[in-house]
């Protein structure tokens, strides 16, 4: 089969000079850009890349799992079990960030984790609740206050205490701050080990940081607002 690579040239947004971008970040670990670094399978996605510089690239050899190409947005279908996965981890074993622009249709799904590693993942719990489970410990909830899951950005942050913030549409929300140690292992985007609660919906863009800082959020919160 033809496979196309969207590059640089093909859409995105134009920032003006000087502006913040993730690669600003000398913790950046990962970062699965908007319409970038995307390679595919006709209308379906078989690849995509790490734009930062550690080569944490996506990939999906399997046709059937392949997510497909929607518009710039990277549509998961769960009854396919539609995943991406590198061959390499992400460890993230102290503070962190991970900024997230999806369009969640329906609960029940991971939107990243772990397809080799058990117990490791970020969840669409419910229609309030992302659910986050590392070294396969006690799993925590973090509670939207006044909204549920749909077309938004999100952003959850672990500092050095161990306690764990989510900020959804540029709100931190203020419900439930739970801790949570150990190391994060993430390796997949829309499944956990093996293949299981497929992400539905959309994924346009992934940032994940080594580290947390309320000027890292706020720059996050406002990149991502414009996608």
């Amino acid at each position: 089969m033809l496979a196309l690579k969207l590059g640089m040239s093909i859409g995105g947004s134009n920032r003006p000079m000087g502006a913040w971008t993730p690669s600003d970040e000398t913790g950046l670990e990962a970062w699965y850009k908007y319409q970038r670094g995307i390679t595919l399978n006709g209308s379906d996605v078989s690849a995509w890349e790490d734009s930062s510089s550690n080569s944490h690239d996506m990939r999906q050899l399997t046709l059937a799992e392949q997510p497909a190409y929607n518009s710039g947005d990277i549509l998961f279908t769960p009854a396919d079990t539609q995943n991406l996965q590198s061959a390499s981890d992400i460890t993230l074993s102290g503070a962190f960030t991970i900024g997230i622009k999806l369009n969640i249709a329906a609960t029940g799904g991971i939107i990243i984790g772990d397809n080799t590693e058990v117990g490791e993942l970020f969840k669409i719990f419910s229609t309030t609740v992302l659910r986050i489970k590392i070294d396969n410990a006690t799993a925590v909830d973090l509670e939207l206050d006044n909204a549920t899951w749909g077309d938004g950005y999100m952003i959850v942050t672990r500092n050095a205490s161990n306690v764990l913030n989510l900020w959804w549409n540029g709100v931190k929300q203020t419900t439930a701050t739970p801790t949570l140690s150990g190391t994060a292992n993430i390796d997949t985007i829309g499944v956990r080990k093996t293949d299981n609660n497929p992400y539905d919906g959309t994924i346009s863009e992934i940032q994940i940081y080594d580290s947390s800082s309320a000027a890292l959020t706020a720059n996050i919160n406002t990149y991502l607002s414009t996608l």
